[in-house]
Protein backbone atom coordinates (compact mmCIF):
# COMPACT_ATOMS: atom_id res chain seq x y z
CA UNK A 1 0.00 0.00 0.00
CA UNK A 2 2.94 2.30 0.94
CA UNK A 3 4.49 1.69 -2.80
CA UNK A 4 1.25 2.23 -4.39
CA UNK A 5 0.66 5.32 -2.52
CA UNK A 6 4.45 6.73 -3.57
CA UNK A 7 3.64 5.72 -7.13
CA UNK A 8 0.63 7.95 -6.74
CA UNK A 9 2.07 11.00 -5.53
CA UNK A 10 5.17 10.67 -8.06
CA UNK A 11 2.69 10.20 -11.19
CA UNK A 12 0.38 13.09 -9.65
CA UNK A 13 3.51 15.05 -9.55
CA UNK A 14 4.66 14.50 -12.91
CA UNK A 15 1.24 15.27 -14.28
CA UNK A 16 1.36 18.61 -12.98
CA UNK A 17 4.91 19.03 -14.24
CA UNK A 18 3.54 17.69 -17.75
CA UNK A 19 0.11 20.52 -17.65
CA UNK A 20 2.89 23.18 -16.33
CA UNK A 21 4.21 22.66 -19.17
CA UNK A 22 1.71 22.87 -21.98
CA UNK A 23 0.44 25.93 -23.13
CA UNK A 24 -2.73 26.50 -25.37
CA UNK A 25 -2.66 30.18 -27.36
CA UNK A 26 -6.06 30.63 -28.42
CA UNK A 27 -5.79 33.08 -31.54
CA UNK A 28 -7.93 35.77 -32.47
CA UNK A 29 -7.08 36.54 -36.07
CA UNK A 30 -5.70 34.52 -39.08
CA UNK A 31 -2.01 33.12 -38.29
CA UNK A 32 -0.81 36.16 -40.65
CA UNK A 33 2.63 37.97 -39.73
CA UNK A 34 2.14 40.27 -42.71
CA UNK A 35 -1.09 41.53 -41.43
CA UNK A 36 -1.76 40.67 -37.78
CA UNK A 37 -0.04 41.79 -35.30
CA UNK A 38 -1.76 39.68 -32.81
CA UNK A 39 -0.64 36.63 -34.65
CA UNK A 40 2.90 37.98 -34.93
CA UNK A 41 2.82 38.40 -30.73
CA UNK A 42 1.25 34.80 -30.53
CA UNK A 43 4.28 33.54 -32.63
CA UNK A 44 7.07 35.10 -31.00
CA UNK A 45 5.58 34.08 -27.88
CA UNK A 46 5.58 30.62 -28.56
CA UNK A 47 8.87 30.29 -30.47
CA UNK A 48 10.47 31.35 -27.28
CA UNK A 49 7.96 29.03 -25.37
CA UNK A 50 8.92 25.86 -27.09
CA UNK A 51 12.91 26.79 -27.18
CA UNK A 52 12.49 26.60 -23.08
CA UNK A 53 10.66 23.18 -23.29
CA UNK A 54 7.21 24.12 -23.03
CA UNK A 55 4.64 22.66 -25.32
CA UNK A 56 2.24 25.01 -27.35
CA UNK A 57 -0.64 24.62 -28.96
CA UNK A 58 -2.13 27.12 -30.86
CA UNK A 59 -5.60 26.71 -31.24
CA UNK A 60 -7.45 28.75 -34.28
CA UNK A 61 -9.51 31.71 -33.71
CA UNK A 62 -13.40 30.84 -32.44
CA UNK A 63 -12.13 27.28 -32.68
CA UNK A 64 -13.34 27.13 -28.44
CA UNK A 65 -15.39 29.95 -28.85
CA UNK A 66 -15.87 33.17 -29.31
CA UNK A 67 -14.22 36.39 -26.81
CA UNK A 68 -16.88 35.36 -24.32
CA UNK A 69 -16.34 31.70 -23.91
CA UNK A 70 -12.67 32.27 -24.42
CA UNK A 71 -12.23 34.68 -21.51
CA UNK A 72 -14.71 32.21 -19.40
CA UNK A 73 -12.17 29.37 -19.94
CA UNK A 74 -9.31 31.40 -19.27
CA UNK A 75 -11.00 32.40 -15.38
CA UNK A 76 -12.03 28.70 -14.84
CA UNK A 77 -8.16 27.68 -15.50
CA UNK A 78 -8.52 25.66 -18.67
CA UNK A 79 -7.23 27.90 -21.06
CA UNK A 80 -3.37 29.29 -20.01
CA UNK A 81 -3.08 32.03 -22.78
CA UNK A 82 -6.21 34.29 -24.95
CA UNK A 83 -5.88 37.03 -27.19
CA UNK A 84 -8.64 39.23 -26.21
CA UNK A 85 -9.98 42.72 -27.22
CA UNK A 86 -9.36 45.15 -24.69
CA UNK A 87 -13.25 44.87 -23.85
CA UNK A 88 -12.48 41.38 -22.30
CA UNK A 89 -10.58 42.95 -19.75
CA UNK A 90 -12.42 45.69 -19.34
CA UNK A 91 -15.62 43.37 -18.44
CA UNK A 92 -13.10 42.49 -15.37
CA UNK A 93 -11.57 45.97 -14.52
CA UNK A 94 -13.51 48.71 -16.66
CA UNK A 95 -9.53 50.60 -16.00
CA UNK A 96 -8.42 48.81 -18.99
CA UNK A 97 -10.17 51.53 -20.63
CA UNK A 98 -8.01 53.99 -20.36
CA UNK A 99 -5.74 52.67 -22.76
CA UNK A 100 -8.06 53.06 -25.31
CA UNK A 101 -8.89 56.75 -24.58
CA UNK A 102 -9.35 58.91 -27.26
CA UNK A 103 -6.35 61.74 -28.04
CA UNK A 104 -4.55 60.88 -24.49
CA UNK A 105 -1.68 58.71 -26.14
CA UNK A 106 0.35 60.70 -29.49
CA UNK A 107 2.02 57.15 -30.05
CA UNK A 108 2.26 53.79 -29.31
CA UNK A 109 5.52 54.34 -27.88
CA UNK A 110 4.21 57.07 -25.68
CA UNK A 111 1.72 54.22 -24.46
CA UNK A 112 4.25 52.62 -23.58
CA UNK A 113 6.36 55.11 -21.72
CA UNK A 114 3.14 55.93 -19.83
CA UNK A 115 2.52 52.83 -18.70
CA UNK A 116 6.08 52.00 -17.33
CA UNK A 117 5.78 55.70 -15.65
CA UNK A 118 2.43 54.87 -14.24
CA UNK A 119 2.11 51.11 -13.81
CA UNK A 120 -0.91 51.56 -15.32
CA UNK A 121 -0.83 47.78 -16.39
CA UNK A 122 0.04 46.71 -12.92
CA UNK A 123 -3.42 48.58 -11.54
CA UNK A 124 -5.45 47.29 -13.96
CA UNK A 125 -4.33 43.96 -12.82
CA UNK A 126 -5.27 44.47 -9.31
CA UNK A 127 -8.99 44.46 -10.73
CA UNK A 128 -8.71 41.58 -12.62
CA UNK A 129 -6.40 38.25 -11.10
CA UNK A 130 -8.65 38.41 -8.48
CA UNK A 131 -11.19 37.24 -11.25
CA UNK A 132 -9.25 34.65 -12.70
CA UNK A 133 -7.21 35.91 -15.04
CA UNK A 134 -3.91 38.62 -15.60
CA UNK A 135 -3.49 40.69 -18.62
CA UNK A 136 0.62 40.16 -19.54
CA UNK A 137 0.70 42.30 -22.40
CA UNK A 138 -1.40 45.03 -24.71
CA UNK A 139 -0.87 43.95 -28.46
CA UNK A 140 -1.07 46.69 -30.82
CA UNK A 141 -2.59 46.05 -34.25
CA UNK A 142 -1.70 48.86 -35.98
CA UNK A 143 -0.82 52.18 -35.94
CA UNK A 144 -3.01 55.40 -34.58
CA UNK A 145 -6.30 54.88 -35.60
CA UNK A 146 -8.30 56.76 -38.44
CA UNK A 147 -11.55 57.70 -39.46
CA UNK A 148 -13.13 55.66 -42.87
CA UNK A 149 -16.07 56.45 -44.67
CA UNK A 150 -17.84 56.08 -47.95
CA UNK A 151 -19.49 59.82 -48.22
CA UNK A 152 -17.15 62.27 -48.41
CA UNK A 153 -13.07 63.91 -47.25
CA UNK A 154 -13.23 64.66 -43.15
CA UNK A 155 -11.29 67.37 -42.44
CA UNK A 156 -12.89 68.39 -39.10
CA UNK A 157 -15.50 66.88 -36.35
CA UNK A 158 -18.61 68.99 -38.17
CA UNK A 159 -17.78 67.14 -41.56
CA UNK A 160 -19.33 64.10 -39.97
CA UNK A 161 -22.39 65.63 -38.33
CA UNK A 162 -24.95 63.46 -40.84
CA UNK A 163 -22.83 60.56 -40.95
CA UNK A 164 -23.52 57.38 -38.87
CA UNK A 165 -20.34 55.71 -37.87
CA UNK A 166 -19.98 52.03 -36.94
CA UNK A 167 -19.34 51.75 -32.90
CA UNK A 168 -17.33 48.88 -31.91
CA UNK A 169 -19.25 49.54 -28.42
CA UNK A 170 -21.27 52.11 -26.24
CA UNK A 171 -17.92 54.02 -25.38
CA UNK A 172 -17.39 54.74 -29.03
CA UNK A 173 -20.95 56.26 -29.26
CA UNK A 174 -20.05 58.38 -26.43
CA UNK A 175 -16.92 59.34 -28.67
CA UNK A 176 -19.38 59.93 -31.77
CA UNK A 177 -21.95 61.98 -29.33
CA UNK A 178 -19.29 64.33 -28.25
CA UNK A 179 -18.02 64.50 -31.84
CA UNK A 180 -21.79 65.64 -32.93
CA UNK A 181 -22.50 62.66 -35.00
CA UNK A 182 -24.26 59.91 -34.99
CA UNK A 183 -23.16 55.95 -33.90
CA UNK A 184 -24.47 52.45 -34.40
CA UNK A 185 -23.38 49.57 -32.67
CA UNK A 186 -22.91 46.65 -35.20
CA UNK A 187 -20.40 43.67 -34.66
CA UNK A 188 -17.80 43.41 -36.92
CA UNK A 189 -19.13 40.10 -39.09
CA UNK A 190 -22.42 42.42 -40.18
CA UNK A 191 -19.96 45.54 -41.09
CA UNK A 192 -19.65 45.09 -44.87
CA UNK A 193 -23.46 44.97 -45.39
CA UNK A 194 -24.20 47.62 -43.13
CA UNK A 195 -21.47 49.91 -45.25
CA UNK A 196 -23.20 48.67 -48.60
CA UNK A 197 -26.69 49.31 -47.54
CA UNK A 198 -25.56 52.71 -45.83
CA UNK A 199 -26.54 51.57 -42.34
CA UNK A 200 -23.55 52.97 -41.54
CA UNK A 201 -21.41 55.34 -43.59
CA UNK A 202 -18.10 54.10 -42.00
CA UNK A 203 -15.68 53.32 -39.09
CA UNK A 204 -12.92 54.11 -36.75
CA UNK A 205 -10.05 51.41 -37.56
CA UNK A 206 -6.06 51.27 -38.38
CA UNK A 207 -5.77 51.76 -41.86
CA UNK A 208 -4.90 47.84 -43.07
CA UNK A 209 -8.53 47.02 -41.57
CA UNK A 210 -10.72 47.39 -45.07
CA UNK A 211 -7.98 44.92 -46.87
CA UNK A 212 -8.24 42.35 -43.93
CA UNK A 213 -12.18 41.83 -43.33
CA UNK A 214 -12.84 42.86 -47.98
CA UNK A 215 -14.01 46.78 -47.10
CA UNK A 216 -11.69 48.20 -49.17
CA UNK A 217 -13.75 48.40 -52.39
CA UNK A 218 -16.23 49.81 -50.49
CA UNK A 219 -14.80 52.69 -49.05
CA UNK A 220 -13.52 55.76 -50.24
CA UNK A 221 -12.46 57.83 -47.29
CA UNK A 222 -9.62 57.69 -44.66
CA UNK A 223 -8.90 60.65 -42.68
CA UNK A 224 -5.65 59.98 -40.33
CA UNK A 225 -6.63 61.00 -36.99
CA UNK A 226 -4.58 59.14 -35.24
CA UNK A 227 -7.71 59.12 -32.44
CA UNK A 228 -6.35 56.14 -30.16
CA UNK A 229 -3.99 53.29 -30.32
CA UNK A 230 -5.99 49.76 -31.55
CA UNK A 231 -4.78 47.53 -28.97
CA UNK A 232 -5.64 43.72 -27.53
CA UNK A 233 -5.22 42.26 -24.29
CA UNK A 234 -2.81 39.28 -24.06
CA UNK A 235 -4.45 37.27 -20.80
CA UNK A 236 -3.50 34.34 -19.21
CA UNK A 237 -5.27 32.01 -16.58
CA UNK A 238 -4.17 33.46 -13.40
CA UNK A 239 -4.69 30.03 -11.39
CA UNK A 240 -2.13 28.49 -14.08
CA UNK A 241 0.37 31.61 -13.75
CA UNK A 242 0.80 31.17 -10.06
CA UNK A 243 1.36 27.51 -9.81
CA UNK A 244 4.12 27.76 -12.36
CA UNK A 245 7.22 26.66 -11.22
CA UNK A 246 9.54 29.92 -10.53
CA UNK A 247 11.89 28.84 -13.59
CA UNK A 248 9.07 28.45 -15.67
CA UNK A 249 7.33 31.51 -14.75
CA UNK A 250 10.79 33.47 -15.96
CA UNK A 251 10.68 31.72 -19.28
CA UNK A 252 6.82 32.58 -19.70
CA UNK A 253 7.68 36.30 -18.59
CA UNK A 254 10.76 36.86 -21.09
CA UNK A 255 8.79 34.65 -23.77
CA UNK A 256 6.41 37.44 -23.03
CA UNK A 257 8.87 40.43 -23.32
CA UNK A 258 10.28 38.79 -26.76
CA UNK A 259 6.22 38.73 -27.87
CA UNK A 260 6.33 42.31 -27.32
CA UNK A 261 9.41 43.18 -28.97
CA UNK A 262 8.22 41.24 -32.03
CA UNK A 263 4.65 43.39 -32.43
CA UNK A 264 6.25 46.64 -31.60
CA UNK A 265 8.64 46.09 -34.40
CA UNK A 266 6.01 44.43 -36.87
CA UNK A 267 4.08 48.26 -36.30
CA UNK A 268 6.77 49.98 -37.37
CA UNK A 269 6.23 48.76 -40.99
CA UNK A 270 2.46 47.60 -40.74
CA UNK A 271 1.16 51.49 -41.95
CA UNK A 272 3.22 52.32 -44.44
CA UNK A 273 2.45 48.94 -46.19
CA UNK A 274 -1.42 49.62 -45.16
CA UNK A 275 -0.82 53.44 -46.62
CA UNK A 276 0.25 51.75 -49.87
CA UNK A 277 -2.71 49.74 -50.03
CA UNK A 278 -5.16 52.39 -49.52
CA UNK A 279 -3.43 54.36 -52.50
CA UNK A 280 -3.75 51.55 -54.74
CA UNK A 281 -7.40 50.83 -53.89
CA UNK A 282 -8.47 54.50 -54.63
CA UNK A 283 -9.14 55.39 -51.05
CA UNK A 284 -8.27 59.15 -50.76
CA UNK A 285 -6.00 59.77 -47.72
CA UNK A 286 -6.59 62.95 -45.56
CA UNK A 287 -4.61 64.75 -43.48
CA UNK A 288 -5.62 66.91 -40.53
CA UNK A 289 -4.29 70.39 -40.00
CA UNK A 290 -2.96 70.77 -36.47
CA UNK A 291 -5.97 73.37 -36.10
CA UNK A 292 -8.16 70.84 -36.86
CA UNK A 293 -6.77 68.06 -34.92
CA UNK A 294 -7.03 69.73 -31.70
CA UNK A 295 -10.61 70.39 -32.56
CA UNK A 296 -11.38 66.44 -32.81
CA UNK A 297 -8.91 66.56 -29.24
CA UNK A 298 -10.83 69.25 -27.53
CA UNK A 299 -14.04 67.23 -28.29
CA UNK A 300 -12.67 64.25 -27.17
CA UNK A 301 -12.30 65.00 -23.84
CA UNK A 302 -15.73 65.04 -23.06
CA UNK A 303 -15.98 61.48 -23.58
CA UNK A 304 -13.37 60.76 -21.39
CA UNK A 305 -15.81 61.18 -18.01
CA UNK A 306 -18.35 58.74 -19.95
CA UNK A 307 -15.91 56.25 -19.82
CA UNK A 308 -13.89 56.16 -16.44
CA UNK A 309 -14.60 58.29 -13.62
CA UNK A 310 -12.36 61.42 -12.88
CA UNK A 311 -9.72 59.52 -10.01
CA UNK A 312 -9.79 57.07 -13.25
CA UNK A 313 -8.87 59.41 -15.63
CA UNK A 314 -6.37 61.56 -13.76
CA UNK A 315 -4.50 58.35 -13.27
CA UNK A 316 -3.82 57.60 -16.80
CA UNK A 317 -3.80 61.87 -17.94
CA UNK A 318 -1.56 61.93 -15.10
CA UNK A 319 0.88 59.19 -16.69
CA UNK A 320 0.25 60.44 -20.27
CA UNK A 321 2.00 63.86 -19.39
CA UNK A 322 5.23 62.54 -17.45
CA UNK A 323 5.79 60.30 -20.49
CA UNK A 324 5.56 63.05 -22.63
Amino acid sequence: MKLLASLTAVLLALAGTVNAQEVKIALDSAPDVARSGSYVFAKALGDHLKSAGFTVKELPVNSIGGEAERLDQTTQGLLEVNLADLARAAQLNKLTFGFSMPYLFESLAHLDKADAAGGLLAKVNEGVTPKGARVVALMAVGGGTGIFNTKREIHKPDDMADLRIRALDENQMKLFKAWGTNGVVITMPEVANALQTGIASGYINPPFVPFLFGHGSILKFYTAANVSQPLRAAMVSEDWYKKLPADRKAAFDAGVAKAVAANREWVKTSDAQAYEQLTKAGIKITQLTPDNRKTFQDRSRESWGAILSPQEVKLFVDAAAKAR
